[in-house]
């Protein structure tokens, strides 16, 4: 979207609230007509969840639901909670059931049985199916409305079964190839089935296919499917049988979910369900405050280091100048080694397993960049001040950096084995940690060189 489409959009959200505080409903219908999905979705994001309630009810049923399944999840659970019932109701029958859970899962646990009950039987069993299995597993994200073929069958066959499912299938580009007990044997894509005559067995017009059982990680599932370049990812149980399918839009979403998450987290913050500008003061409070209140607690470790070494300080007030430069130092370098891991881990690059081999390359990495540095402080340092105090500064930026990457590189490792999110480990955490380890490294140096 170009810079003055942004800029009309923002212009529409400041002419519709206006407008809803005037009461005037037909006058923000016209500002919305002109609009696109795209831009109603951003529009939406800019708005207060009550007037975005109020400009949904004003779209027609069919924009409405592209709309919908626009919205990110986050804005989906608040725009159901602000809507009547029975508009939502009528909303949630209309949506795919991958899409249903999805939106079940940002809602209340009281609201499931309420829009569940108003599905068709066929459809609540399918939806039920995927809400059984675990939180952030595949099974959740992948749409159970596909269609299959068999090897033994034609292209002509196959055609028929595919234009038969168009309405109701998540997509007809990929088809899986199963045998007679719903294993999967391969796929085959529709581009192959129409450059081929109608005579041709799909047996000969198939691949190998990669597949995913339905309880791994949603996030590794969807990065593996983007790292393959597929379109479509077959999902299987333990007994490798067909159960659902992941489309490439719906791994997008997963990843661009997590990343989110991720750079948030590792801002020291909780991630925002909506857009920064329609999110409540009180929402972005809430999510900076329990990671500040960790982090002071944690600054308290630096005080009471500072408080031990007090009569060093005393003896020689210049090492206190140093403070900010050294901390600060470290505070970069474990960011910089826990940032490059975390990124590794996503993307499969490393894991648990391989936490030596990565300690090995983050100590020899902060010894290199510590010694870099310490030359540069020992000069420095040594010709405003004296010399020892130059050596002082350059040893300790050698033992910092290099301690810096070795905690920064390995934390997101630790957490990884212990099933919990790299990235709950923020680089504030680290930053407050390597804070306290940093001056103790420094005053120590500081006693042996200059015997305080």
């Amino acid at each position: 979207m170009t810079p003055i489409q942004l800029q009309t959009v923002s212009e529409a959200a400041d002419d519709i609230r206006r407008l809803i505080a005037q009461g005037d409903l037909p006058g923000a219908s016209a500002v919305l007509t002109p609009l696109s999905v795209p831009e109603v979705v951003e529009l939406v994001d800019r708005l207060g969840i009550e007037d975005a309630a109020i400009v949904y009810r004003l779209l027609t049923k069919a924009r409405a639901l592209e709309v919908f399944e626009a919205l990110s999840p986050g804005t989906r659970g608040e725009l159901v909670q602000a809507l009547r019932n029975a508009e939502i109701t009528a909303l949630f029958a209309e949506m795919d059931p991958d899409d249903r859970v999805w939106l079940l899962d940002e809602l209340p646990a009281s609201v499931a049985p309420q829009l569940l009950r108003g599905l068709t039987r066929s459809e609540r069993e399918l939806t039920a199916g995927m809400l059984g299995y675990p939180q952030d597993s595949i099974g959740r994200r992948m749409s159970p409305e596909f269609v299959t073929t068999h090897p033994s069958l034609t292209v002509a066959e196959t055609m028929t079964r595919v234009r038969g499912a168009l309405d109701s299938a998540e997509t007809v580009y990929t088809l899986p190839v199963t045998d007679g007990g719903r294993r999967v044997v391969g796929v085959v894509s529709l581009r192959d089935l129409m450059s081929a005559s109608d005579d041709d067995l799909v047996g000969a017009l198939m691949n190998d296919a990669h597949v995913v059982e339905v309880t791994e990680d949603a996030e590794n599932a969807a990065r593996r499917m983007t790292d393959y370049g597929l379109l479509a990812l077959p999902i299987v149980d333990s007994e490798q049988r067909l159960v659902g399918i992941l489309t490439i839009d719906d791994a997008a979403r997963i990843l661009k979910q997590e990343e989110s998450e991720d750079a948030a987290r590792q801002g020291g913050v909780e991630p925002l369900r909506r857009s920064y500008l329609s999110t409540p003061i009180r929402r972005l409070v809430r999510s900076r405050v329990v990671w500040l209140l960790v982090l002071a607690v944690g600054a308290t470790l630096t005080v009471q280091v500072l408080d031990a070494f007090e009569a060093t300080l005393a003896q020689l007030t210049v090492l206190a100048l140093f403070v900010p430069l050294l901390i600060g130092t470290g505070g970069n370098t474990g960011n910089q080694a826990a940032t490059t891991v975390t990124r590794s881990l996503a993307l499969g690059e490393v894991t648990p397993r391989d936490v030596l081999r990565v300690l090995s390359r983050e100590v020899r990495a902060g010894f290199c960049l510590g010694l870099l540095l310490g030359l540069l402080g020992f000069a420095l340092a040594g010709a405003i001040y004296e010399w020892h105090i130059g050596l002082v500064i350059g040893l300790t930026l050698v033992a910092v950096c290099t301690v810096a990457a070795s905690i920064g590189g390995i934390m997101p490792l630790a957490a990884r084995a212990i099933k919990v999110d790299p990235a709950v480990f923020s680089n504030p955490f680290i930053t407050t940690f390597v804070d306290a380890t940093g001056l103790i490294i420094y005053f120590l140096i500081a006693k042996a060189v200059l015997g305080l």
